[in-house]
Formats: structure tokens, sequence, C-alpha cells
């Protein structure tokens, strides 16, 4: 164990369970108080349930909060409440909702600090971070107050000289939005910000392991003045999240759903809602690769690898998973990525201010990459850095060479900080690897070759590539993928698509 290693431990075990409430109140949620809201939020109103759920720091073990664990019939309410909010929000004028929407974002964006500490503490993301996410949350909010105003029907030329045709463009009704824990923030408010701006309503059920970020944004989203039942928050546990899934997903008033999160869930979530024929969006699992091509500038290379790889410890659906380089440049990026990792990579608590990586989200999932890890190894894999699980839910950052296509990691979607690199000889080969996955979200790679560059950016089976850049996400963009990745695109001018009906309206009559 290096010396490096060794202070880590020390340092990580210092913040487990057990040690004098002086320690553990600097690791505590009185910081972000003005924000800790723990019952639901339906109808405008803040709501108890029979019983509650804890919500833990992944870093310590340590308990925050305890959360209104809702059920069935708290999840009916809500969406009962929805959809008699949608009867008068669909008649407010656009404005009017743009106007909202950005008093919302000007909330988050003066209430950035407490939010942000909300998701270091549920979420273990390092501070940083948070402010990042938060920064980005908010933008949804900002540009789908824009594109509120932005909805355009069509008036289309009519084959007959009495007759005018037009297309209308209205909101679908209530929505059902089911969100993730790694992006507690940014994965409501990329749905949310389009549903209200579109003039929909919404009921969002947040990750068991992250509530406390969406019940904040109901917080602000009352102080803005967003009318009663227009947004409401229903928390519940692991153990009740199938049967307020299946309320939010069967429901007849609910009109229609967008989910974050694993394909296998995406499944059962589409199937439920076929009875009713909801509108569904689909942003499920990634598996995206990332190229390396001899033509590479490796420094390049090198920087958008950290960028992509190690953000949130690993835990993005469009982080970097299967490390493809070629022959010629295979060795130097290895040399190059393992001192990149020693220099930058720095693992603690989320609120330390040195903290690069934080903890996974929780033991399952450290024990998912250890296995990937073992599985690699046993196969022939070499750990260059890492290897090892720390305490609780930390995991080392870990760099494998002479990894192969049969590897686990290779073959399944990591979810943590593992950089498992294959060697490739030839385009035709590496194109043949990144297209293997039944799943195309993300996809990355490096080169200078315009000629290349074109082939592979139209040859790649993801709906997102990054060419030369590690760090792709922007409210500008469309953000979705093919394959079993899911259904529909989130953000840009086409994310609003998602919440509206197109009604052809033709008008007869017109004696010319």
């Amino acid at each position: 164990m290096s010396l490096r290693t060794s202070l880590l431990l020390r340092q990580v075990s210092a913040r487990l369970p057990g040690l004098p409430a002086a320690m553990q109140r600097l690791y505590s949620l009185d910081v972000a108080a003005p924000l800790l809201r723990t019952q639901g939020y339906l109808g405008g109103r803040w709501v108890s349930a029979g019983s509650e759920f804890p919500v833990l720091d992944p870093a310590t073990g340590q308990e925050l909060a305890r959360v209104a664990d809702c059920g069935p019939a708290e999840a009916k309410r809500a969406v009962d409440a929805a959809y008699e909010a949608f009867q008068s929000w669909k008649q407010v004028t656009a404005k009017e909702r743009s106007v909202l929407l950005r008093k919302w974002f000007d909330l988050m964006t003066l209430h950035k600090d407490d939010l942000a500490k909300l998701i270091t503490f549920e979420c273990g993301k390092p501070l940083r971070e948070s402010l990042g996410e938060i920064s980005y949350s908010a933008s949804f909010m900002e540009w789908f107050s824009e594109e509120a105003r932005r909805v355009y029907g069509d008036i289309v030329p009519s084959p007959a000289r009495d007759r005018k045709i037009l297309l209308l463009k209205q909101p679908v009704g209530v929505a059902s939005i089911i969100t993730p824990w790694n992006f507690p923030s940014a994965m409501i408010t990329r749905k949310v910000g389009a549903a209200l701006a579109a003039g929909c309503t919404v009921v969002v059920k947040p990750a068991e392991d992250t509530p406390l970020s969406a019940l904040a944004l109901a917080e602000l989203a009352e102080q803005a003045g967003i009318p009663a039942g227009v947004f409401n928050v229903v928390p519940c546990s692991r153990e009740k999240t199938p049967a307020v899934g299946k309320v939010l997903c069967t429901d007849p008033l609910v009109a229609k759903i967008s989910f974050t999160g694993s394909t296998a869930t995406g499944k059962i979530l589409l199937k439920m809602a076929a009875d009713t024929v909801k509108k569904a969006s689909m942003e499920l699992g990634g598996h995206a690769p990332f190229i390396v091509f001899d033509s590479a500038d490796i420094d390049e290379a090198v920087k958008g690898a950290m960028a992509s790889k190690f953000r949130n410890s690993g835990q993005t659906c469009v982080c970097s998973n299967r490390f493809l380089v070629q022959s010629g440049v295979y060795e130097r990026f290895l040399d190059r990525l393992g001192r990149a990792m020693d220099e930058e990579l720095r693992i603690g608590h989320g609120s330390e201010p040195e903290t690069t990586q934080g903890p996974l989200i929780n033991a399952r999932a450290a024990e998912k990459v250890s296995q990937q890890i073992s599985d690699a190894v046993s196969r022939g894999a070499k750990v260059l850095r890492g290897g090892n699980r720390l305490h609780g839910s930390f995991m080392e950052p870990t760099l494998l060479s002479d990894v192969t296509a049969e590897m686990l990691c290779t073959r399944e979607e990591t979810f943590g900080p593992l950089v498992p690199v294959l060697r490739f000889n030839t385009e035709d080969e590496a194109l043949a690897v990144a297209n293997a996955s039944n799943v195309g979200l993300a996809g990355y790679f490096y080169s200078q070759d315009l000629a290349q560059i074109w082939r592979v950016a139209e040859a790649l089976e993801v709906g997102i590539v990054g060419v030369n850049e590690g760090l792709l996400s922007t409210p500008e963009a469309t953000f979705g993928g093919v394959k079993q990745s899911g259904l529909g695109r989130e953000g840009s001018k086409y994310g609003i698509e998602e919440y509206l009906d197109v009604k052809y309206m033709c008008l007869g009559g017109l004696r010319p």
C-alpha cells in the first residue's frame, strides 16, 4: 500500500459514524438549512406521510435527514392535484410562464451555495462539481423560460381554395417525472423546465438516495410563484418505489412519462405505460466508447479522458466506459493518463476543498466496480493505478491495461472510476468494438485527421458525439441516445416538443 493510499484511508476513516459529535458536525447539513425540506410537496402544500425513510451521506453513512415516505395514495393525490392545476396552467400565456420560470432561475442562482451543499451531502460529489451542477441545472430554467415564447405552430398552404390548414401545438397534460440520483437537481430541471414552459404540470418522483435536492427545488418554485399543483414532489423509499411508480405510469390522468435511469427499469415503465398509450421519453443506460487514434493530440486526449471519466467519480450516464487506443499511441496514452491521475485526483468528503473524487452512491455501487476489476485481472488485465476498494463506498480511481472485449468492464456499464484500456490497430476495428453495444448514448474520439473525423462521427451508433472534447452537456444542445439508450430528446429547442401535441385544425367554408 502506498503512503498516499494509507493517508487516504485514514482520512476517509476519520469521517465514519461513531466519532465525537464535534467531528460529525463538520459534515452536517446545518449549512444548507434554509432549503432543507423533508415533507412531500403535493398541490402546493407540504405533506407528511405515515412513515419516513433516512437519507444518508454516502461518504460517512451518517443520517442527514428523515424524509416523508410517500406511497401510492400520496402519488395519486399528486396526480389529481396536477390534473386540476393543468386546467388553468394551460391557459396561462407563454409570456407569463416565461416570467415565472425566469424567477425560479433567479432564485436558484441566488441560493446556489445552499443547493450545491445539499447535492454534495446526499449525492457525495465534490462541492465544486455540485456548484457546477446547480449552474447547469438553473440554465435549463433560463433556457426554457425563453423557449416558452417560441412554441410556434404552422399555417400550411391548402389544396382547396375554401379552406385554411392550421397546425396548433398544445401541452399534452400531466407529466410524471422520474429522476436518478447522480444529478439530483439537473435531471429534474431539464425535464420540468420544458414541461412547464409547454404548459404541462408535473409530478416528480426523485431517487430515494437524493430527495433533498428535489424538495429544495419545490421550496424555490413556491417562492417563485409557480401555482399550486403545477409542480409536485413525491419522495419515497426504495421499498415503496414500485407502487409509486405504478401510479405515475398507469394513472389515466397522466399523459406523459419522462424517465432517466437504467435500461432495465425503463423497459418496465414503458410496459406499464402501454396500457394507456402514454407519451414517453426515456433517457436510459450508456456504455460510452472513448477512442484515441494515432493522429490524436495525446495531451488533449488525456485531458478529455480525465474530464469525461472522473466527473462525479465516474457516475454519469455519458461517462466514458470503454477506452480504445490505437497501437501507435497506446503506451504513451497510458503513461500520461496515469501521471495525470496521480497529479489531479484526490479522494475525500465532497465538502473538502481539495477533493476531486467523492464516494460512490452506496456500497452496492462500489462492489460492482470491485467485481469488474477482479474479473478483468483474472482474465489478464494489469492494474496500473488504484484497484482497491476503500472504506464504505469509496473506490480508488483505477487504470487497467491489456483489457480485452471479453471482460465484464467492456460489456456492461461501470458507473465508477474505472478506466479499462483496450488496444486496436485499425479504424474499422475500433468502430466494430464501439458499436457492439446494445446501447448508444454518448461516444468520444480524438483525431486530427479531418476525413477521419467525419467518417467516425457519422459511423458511431450514439446520440451524442464528442470530437476532441470530453465535456458535452449544454442546454442549447440535444441530449438523448439511440438503440436501447432511450427515446426522445431533452434540452435544446427540441426538448419542449416532447411535451406538446400537434393539433390539425381545418378551417373550411371560406368562399373565394
